[in-house]
């Protein structure tokens, strides 16, 4: 019996990831959850998120987890330990699959699964539904729990769900001492504590992004010294989501150069290149003059870029085309 992990993955529209197997494989153009074999002496949920780093480059949270499945595939036998997962990534890296896709629940048992992932899928919908039917209004922790600093600190290294984000969100929006801690934890030279209380942070700004106007040129600033990848994606997607015209034309300069930097590197994160593009397309509305640049650029990633990158390169490119740019007196 060969153990191996699987993650059902969801994004922040409740979609679900799901990865297409190559023609050289045990089971040619199926569809399962992304996962792999348990290596020795490593845990279940070490398992799990080595393999979606390996195989997506992509940062999860263990939400929980499913029933096992054992299955005989006739050459071999294997027990399937799913785990639900969230994430914030959009597009994964693709290393040992042909495609994937963000699909809706009600669309996930139309795909043709492996034999065990199809088990794992009807779990995962059973688990879901009794979770809606049964589930309760959560109220946020006591205000003077969240106002420590040893427990927000706990509370933010222990968060397990899409939904316990969203109620440390919600303390932010609401205490603005709470918002500056997770500004102070995403820059952190603890990992973990950085991309999770950086993760929180996008989304305050995906529904308050005023809140971050303050901070926008220390961001920027502080851009080239972090060595954490996930803090920069998500320091990037808040920037991809800001007002830009908030920051100095100085602070423009530097961003201009990082995100180009970044997009024509050969070792940057595909979610680092998508947002940076992003951000430069913005800083094109404002500077005219970087247009130009940023089309060959994205030009040269298309010629041998992921699936993931691709489609987002065209997008931007097609933005470019169809929205006007108005030209801004000032200068990089």
């Amino acid at each position: 019996m060969i153990n191996v992990t699987c993650a059902v993955i969801r994004n922040d529209e409740d979609e679900i990831l799901v990865v297409q197997r190559g023609e050289a494989t045990d089971h040619p153009f199926k569809w399962e959850f992304p996962g792999g074999k348990m290596a020795p002496a490593e845990t279940e949920e070490e398992c799990i998120l080595r393999e979606v780093k390996e195989e997506l480059s992509m940062e999860i949270v263990i939400y929980g987890r499913l029933p096992e499945v054992d299955h005989d595939y006739g050459h071999k036998q294997i027990r399937l330990i799913p785990f639900i997962c969230d994430t914030l990534d959009e597009m994964p890296f693709l290393t040992e699959h042909l495609s994937y896709r963000w699909v809706e629940e009600k669309d996930l048992l139309t795909l043709d699964f492996s034999g065990a992932d199809v088990i794992v899928a009807e779990s995962y919908l059973e688990r879901i539904n009794s979770e809606r039917i049964n589930e309760v209004q959560n109220h946020p922790p006591p205000p003077g729990i969240m106002t420590d600093d040893a427990d927000l600190q706990s509370i933010v290294n222990n968060m397990m769900s899409m939904k316990e984000a969203e109620w440390v969100a919600t303390s932010a929006i609401e205490n603005p001492a709470i918002f500056i801690k997770l500004y102070e934890y995403s820059c952190s030279a603890d990992k973990k504590l950085a991309f999770r209380a950086s993760w929180t942070l996008t989304k305050v700004c995906g529904r308050f992004p005023e809140l971050i106007y303050p901070y926008l040129s220390q961001i920027v600033e502080k851009l080239g010294e972090i060595n954490n990848e996930s803090t920069l994606r998500s320091f990037l997607r808040i920037l991809s989501l800001s007002d830009l015209d908030r920051i100095n034309s100085r602070q423009h300069g530097r961003l201009t150069d990082f995100c180009f930097k970044t997009l024509n590197s050969g070792f940057s994160a595909i979610a680092v290149k998508a947002y940076s593009m992003e951000i430069l397309y913005r800083l094109s509305l404002i500077y005219p003059e970087l247009a130009n640049e940023l089309s060959t650029s994205i030009r040269i990633l298309l010629e041998d870029g992921s699936a993931g990158i691709t489609a987002r390169g065209r997008m931007v490119l097609r933005k470019m085309a169809e929205i006007p740019i108005k030209p801004k007196s000032s200068q990089l």
